[in-house]
Formats: structure tokens, sequence, C-alpha cells
């Protein structure tokens, strides 16, 4: 009896670990099963040509840049209430279910899960490989264009989850954070061809977007993950901030921190590089 009750308690305590992991990442196969569901709104998080060429069948179309303005800095984030009007005009409310997916690299979906996970919506989710996965798997896609119903977007705002300059300088000599540049290896070192300042802001490790990637275009395993980012000494014990040049590559990022290895403290810098450098007192390092 002992030895069946230990049995037991294992199985349950694997079945957890496996309905836990990725709780906002979601299968081909899930996906496919929830495309008549009402409850559920399948966001393309796609640039508007690549969705005009070809989509999910019933997804809609928000990329990430509609919520954004290019003042003071190119491609910051719209006020709540302005983002809130744009989603509940797409069709995006915050009591449904929102699964998102881009063409193929991560950065849109990430970039529009983690916006609105700062606006609050608690059930967001990332289709697993996109739209690369979706067609692999011979789902329906289409050219026509879908449109949302009109709803309300209730703004729940989740200010911890957005970094702001000053808090970046702070972080910049700070024990107690780890900051992650999710530029390419070259953006980071500065030798690549930019016509923004050459380097990175001091104290950032560089974690390029496309190593969470796996051939695929799907996300890495959990322990290849926790590895990963365990090799640049970024710690469940400290507050990460991440950045790119605009913090679009940022979002997976994020998406991975928080949703699959469950990291308590994660930020993305909005502002990103294209605010630090345009300051002339901030140091860039090479």
């Amino acid at each position: 009896m002992k030895k069946f009750r230990y049995i037991f308690s294992l199985a349950i305590t694997f079945l957890f670990i496996g309905l836990t992991f990725g709780q906002d990442l979601i299968s081909v196969k899930e996906l496919a099963s929830k495309l008549s569901d009402p409850n559920v709104v399948v966001v393309s998080a796609q640039k508007p040509d690549k969705y005009a060429a070809t989509h999910i069948k019933g997804s809609i179309n928000v990329p990430p840049a509609v919520l954004t303005i290019d003042e003071p800095i190119e491609y910051i984030l719209n006020t709540p209430a302005k983002m809130a009007k744009i989603l509940g005009e797409a069709g995006i409310s915050n009591t449904k279910e929102i699964i998102l997916y881009d063409n193929g690299t991560s950065k849109y979906s990430g970039r529009l899960y983690w916006v609105l996970s700062y606006l609050g919506a608690e059930n967001v989710k990332i289709l697993n490989g996109e739209l690369k996965a979706w067609k692999t798997g011979r789902k329906p896609i289409t050219k026509t264009p879908s449109k949302g119903t009109p709803a309300t977007f209730t703004v729940n705002l989740k200010p911890q989850y957005l970094a702001k300059m000053d808090e970046v300088k702070k972080a910049s000599g700070s024990a107690s954070y780890v900051i992650i540049d999710a530029r390419a290896a070259d953006e980071y070192a500065g030798t690549d061809e930019s016509e923004l300042r050459k380097g990175h802001i001091p104290g950032a490790v560089n974690i390029e977007y496309k190593a969470l990637l796996n051939s695929k275009g799907m996300l890495k395993s959990k322990d290849a993950l926790t590895a990963l980012f365990a090799a640049k000494g970024v710690s469940q014990d400290k507050t990460i901030i991440i950045y790119c040049t605009s913090s679009v590559r940022a979002g997976i990022e994020f998406f991975a921190l928080t949703s699959i290895l469950n990291y308590p403290n994660v930020k993305v810098y909005d502002g990103a590089f294209n605010e630090w450098e345009a300051l002339t007192s901030n140091k860039v390092l090479l």
C-alpha cells in the first residue's frame, strides 16, 4: 500500500509539472481544437504584408507596432488607455483567452505577449513554433482577412513589468539586478553597421533572443533555457531587465523567464537602446 501511494504521489507530481510547464505556451494541436471556441481570440502579430500573404484562418491582425508611437523615442508604447482602445476595436477583450503567433521569429508574438501582460491580460498564450509550425502541421491557412467583433479591453496595469531609464541606470551598477541585451552578438559588441552609438548598456550580458529557439523555431526545453540563462548569471534572486534596440526582441525572453521558468521579477526596458544611446551622458560599452 505504501509503495502504491508513493507511485501515485509521484505520478501526480509529474502530471502537475507537465501541466504547469509552459503554461502560456500552446501547441498546434491545442490551438486547432480551440479555433471555433467563442471565448478564444487568435491574434496574428505579423506585419500587415505578411498577414496579407498568409495567416491562420480566423485570426485577426494586430501587429505590435500599432500600439506604439515615435515620440519622444521611436517605437515606444502608447498610453495604456489608447492601447486598450486599439485592442478593443480590433476585437480583443481581456476576458477572453488570447492566443498569439507571428511568422516564426517569435519577436512580434513575444512583444505582444509582454504588452498584454503589462496591460493586465491574464489569459494570454503563444503558439509554439508560430505560423511555421502551424503550416508544418497542415492546419488551415488563408489570405482572407478576418475582422474581430469590437470588444472592451479593461486595463489592469502591471507596472512591475516595465523598466524605465532611471531604474536601468540603477541596475547597471547593482548586484541585485541583471540586465540582458537581447540583440545579436555584433550589435552588443559594437561591430555591426548601425547609425546608433556602438556597444551596449554597461553591465548588460548578451543573450540573443534567437538562442532561446531550436532549429524548428520552437522554444527550447525548460532545462535548456534554465542552463542558457544560468550560464550568464541570470538567477531568480535578481531583478531582470531585458532590452534590445526597440525592445521587440526582448519580449520572447520576458515570456521564457516568466511563463516557462517562473522568474518572479522580470521587466522590459521599453525605451531600449534607442533611448539609452540618445542621451549622450549615458555611457555605452564595447
